[in-house]
């Protein structure tokens, strides 16, 4: 064959085909080493270092003229890079051995990657639940430590390797947990607030858990903590769970819009910051609708079983008067009848249904949304003075002269509150903060 420049490709392929034992030079450092049937590629060159070595290049294949052609251009190629290297300053075989480090890098990754994601956060839940609860807690406990994750954590979560789960969607599962269908008609927002704060420590514990084993890094459980109680429903001092009066607008839009006397009933509560058994039990007789007043006596009124109570006098905005308005005709005394029974008011399970159908059963109750959620409006946004806002939700004063001073002089100031929250709430939906997917 053509010696080339360096005296390189000194072999040919039949050459190889034929080559005996011992070692066959084709130039550049590149040789055939024959040992018996036996064969391989060896490059001997100089190191950077300036120490002398060899690299293998691999078996020489030499069943055939063709075979040896293949691996003759097979080891030129590899002995071209080495050279390559070297013209770089670097070493062929400190290249070779970095290579196979990374690779071996690379697949332990992968591996570890696999193993990680087998451990799911169903897997890490059961892992723990059976290591940790079942051997130090009761068979009842124990049973619905795990049913609460199993039925509240959505599937997509519960199936995902526990550390691919972010914060933001943990936060968002835990909020929208409902009560189960089973206990739905005994079920309050405080109640939900409960689970889901149960549902949060028991993965907190998880993913405690979890990281101690090497298995995810972070705790998602934990880092929602403080946005929870941002988020979750408020109560007042009752303990009554409150919709955030910046979402009231929202809410009050799409009840507007809801059909039947319980809708009517519940907004006209809303409307007026009356209680459940004010409301529902409202009459004809107390109504004077050209005054636009209600007068509530009371014996109806949370107070009434105490001396010298006094009616509750409540000022009618014109959309509370609108309500009122198509209303007559339903009932001669009942303002707000009851569909199922004769000659009865609407129940409070009633407007807790119209809750339920809103899809906010689970973050307020009926008396939070009409007085909790009122309050809070009215003191956030210095709406009135404290005294007034007090009388409009009719919270006696313990002082008896200021109480009957306070009757004289609010009726203007109450007036002009409850309008306000009237116009506040019939504010277009846009311009305030939406409510939560139901």
């Amino acid at each position: 064959m053509t010696v080339r420049a360096g005296r390189l490709h000194r072999l040919t392929a039949r050459e190889v085909h034929a080559a005996q034992s011992g070692d066959h030079a084709d130039g550049g450092g590149l040789m055939l080493r024959v040992n018996g049937p036996a064969a391989s590629w060896v490059l001997r060159y100089t190191a950077p270092t300036g120490k002398r070595r060899e690299m293998g290049l691999g078996v020489a294949h030499r069943g055939s003229p063709a075979q040896a052609g293949a691996t003759l251009t097979a080891a030129r190629d590899g002995a071209h890079k080495a050279r390559e290297l070297l013209r770089q300053g670097r070493d062929p075989l400190d290249a070779k051995a970095h290579e196979r480090e990374s690779a071996r890098a690379a697949d332990a990754a992968r591996k570890a990657n696999k193993a990680r994601e087998r451990w799911t956060l169903a897997r890490c839940s059961r892992d723990y639940h059976e290591r940790v609860i079942e051997p130090t807690k009761t068979a009842k406990h124990s049973a619905q430590w795990i049913a609460s994750l199993e039925n509240h954590v959505p599937a997509a979560l519960w199936s995902r390797p526990i550390d691919e789960i972010e914060p933001p969607e943990l936060l968002q599962a835990l909020l929208a947990i409902k009560p189960h269908e089973r206990a739905r008609n005994l079920a309050h927002g405080d109640k939900v607030a409960e689970t889901v704060q149960r549902i949060r420590q028991r993965l907190d514990a998880v993913f405690e858990d979890a990281i101690f084993h090497r298995r995810c890094t972070a705790n998602p459980a934990a880092a929602v903590r403080r946005k929870m109680r941002e988020t979750m429903p408020r109560k007042e001092a009752g303990g009554f769970a409150m919709l955030p009066f910046q979402e009231a607008p929202a809410l009050l839009g799409r009840l507007r819009e809801a059909p039947g006397t319980a809708a009517r009933c519940l907004e006209f509560a809303v409307l007026t910051a009356a209680r459940t058994s004010e409301a529902i039990g409202a009459e004809w007789c107390e109504i004077d609708l050209e005054a636009r007043t209600w007068l509530v006596p009371f014996d109806r009124m949370k107070a009434s079983g105490k001396k010298k109570a006094e009616p509750h006098l409540v000022h009618l905005s014109a959309r509370a008067v609108d309500v009122l308005r198509w209303q007559l005709g339903q009932h001669a005394r009942l303002v707000f009848p009851s569909t199922m029974k004769k000659d009865a008011p609407q129940s409070n399970m009633a407007m807790l249904a119209v809750l339920d159908r809103l899809g906010v059963r689970d973050r307020t109750t009926v008396h939070g949304l009409c007085r909790a959620t009122f309050s809070t409006w009215a003191y956030e946004t210095a709406a009135a003075r404290p005294d007034v806002i007090e009388a409009c939700l009719a919270h006696r004063e313990a002082d008896k002269v200021k109480a009957a001073y306070n009757r004289a002089q609010f009726n203007d100031e109450r007036r002009a509150l409850l309008t306000a929250w009237a116009e506040y709430l019939a504010r277009p939906s846009a311009a305030v903060v939406p409510l939560r997917a139901a």
